[in-house]
């Protein structure tokens, strides 16, 4: 059978289609920082101050979160009139406020060890030269979330200590396909008594901060129920923060 010239490039176009429509993790996560404002803009962020309301239920608060790009973090959050530091990390270690006693009280050292390990190294976004923090990133068969088809993306971060035992942290971020920007991750909850439970986080609203865009509406649902709702209202880059925000006080 003889095929000309024509339908030989046509039928190889066809071939060829389904290869260039291909992603790689690595294709996704730079065309992700290239739609977001550029890796560029990304690298100068040093501190971010982010500002907003969050909703347990029927029950609504403002929150103030400092971020550095060292690892230094801090949520502070007004509650019946208090402020409160219900999370924080100094470099070293975990602490927050005791509900109960409403003392600034530290974490166990394997909670600190573990956040030292990972989360530490996420400001201000966890891709962002994910291979210098140990980190490695497969694609997955591509999902639909919601409606949305998505890119899915499997992220291994370093390992972690549960009870004295190392295990593995792994998350599935779901990259849209049309902004290529993460709407969700899913993850295990592996220590806690929320322990063996699927946590979501559901982000949407990329708008501008700074010279690049981020999500200012984060939900967290647990086995498909909302636990907790997040609407950003403003998001500063680079501003002056006190390093005394970041460290434990001492009980009085």
């Amino acid at each position: 059978m003889k095929i000309t010239r024509t339908l030989f490039i046509a039928v190889l176009l066809i071939a060829m289609a389904p290869m260039a429509s291909a992603q790689t993790a690595d294709e996704i996560i730079d065309t992700y920082f290239e739609n977001t404002g550029g890796k560029a803009n990304w690298e100068k962020i040093t501190s971010m101050k982010s500002t907003g309301k969050a909703s347990f239920g029927p029950q609504e608060f403002p929150f103030t979160q400092y971020m550095m790009a060292d690892g230094r973090m801090a949520v502070t959050i007004s509650l019946q009139g208090q402020e409160l530091t219900p999370q924080a990390f100094d470099g070293e270690n975990m602490w927050g406020t005791n509900f109960q006693s409403m003392q600034a009280e530290a974490q166990d050292s394997e909670t600190s060890e573990n956040y030292k390990k990972n989360e530490a190294k996420d400001m201000p976004d966890v891709f962002l030269n994910y291979k210098d923090k140990g980190y490695t990133v497969e694609k997955l068969e591509d999902d639909t979330i919601e409606g949305t088809e998505v890119f899915a993306i499997k992220l291994t971060k370093n390992p972690i200590m549960v009870d004295g035992k190392e295990e593995e942290s792994v998350s599935i971020y779901y990259f849209d396909k049309e902004n290529f920007v993460p709407i969700a991750t899913e993850t295990t909850i592996n220590a806690g008594p929320q322990k063996g439970m699927t946590a979501q986080t559901v982000f949407s609203e990329y708008l501008e901060a700074g010279d690049v865009y981020m999500p200012h509406n984060i939900t967290q649902k647990f086995n498909g129920q909302v636990g907790q709702s997040i609407t950003v209202e403003k998001i500063e880059i680079n501003p002056d923060i006190d390093d005394s925000i970041f460290e434990m006080p001492e009980k009085k």
